[in-house]
């Protein structure tokens, strides 16, 4: 049987894990389909991947993040979809922000858990970072209006 702190520990881990994949999902389709850039979608990719395995092989219950889920009674799961955006950098952008929000809670609430999936979730995150520079040059000549 969890605790109160463990179970809420797991659903933000598991919201999170969900959110920083979808995040660089979009990111990787766009890279794919409109920069048509093979390398960034395959950085993407891997980045994607190696949350996956991070998660996998951390320290804490891998059942328990499914049962702790509760999306149905989840206070935020009506909140507002936020503006449309109007083009692939603004896409790109928003989707960016939430994979590194994403990582830093995995980071900071898989610490108790276990010792090693933090530091890999913080280096992932810092090459993200990286990634994002490198990709947001490729969108520098593109018209921005959302």
């Amino acid at each position: 049987m969890l605790s109160d702190f463990e179970r809420d520990s797991m659903r933000i881990i598991d919201a999170n894990f969900n959110r920083a994949k979808e995040g660089f999902r979009v990111c990787e389709e766009i890279c794919r389909f409109h920069l048509n850039l093979k390398s960034y979608a395959k950085a993407l990719n891997k980045m994607r991947h190696s949350l996956t395995e991070t998660i996998k092989g951390a320290s804490i219950d891998q059942d328990s993040l499914i049962k702790a889920r509760n999306s149905k009674n989840d206070v935020g799961n009506k909140f507002s979809y936020g503006p449309k955006r109007k083009s692939f950098k603004a896409i790109f952008t928003a989707n960016a922000q939430r994979v590194k929000e994403a990582l830093r809670v995995l980071e900071e609430f898989l610490k108790p858990f276990d010792r090693s999936s933090p530091k890999k979730i913080q280096k992932l995150r810092f090459d993200f970072y990286t990634f994002e520079k490198n990709a947001a040059l490729r969108f520098k000549a593109l018209p921005d209006i959302g």
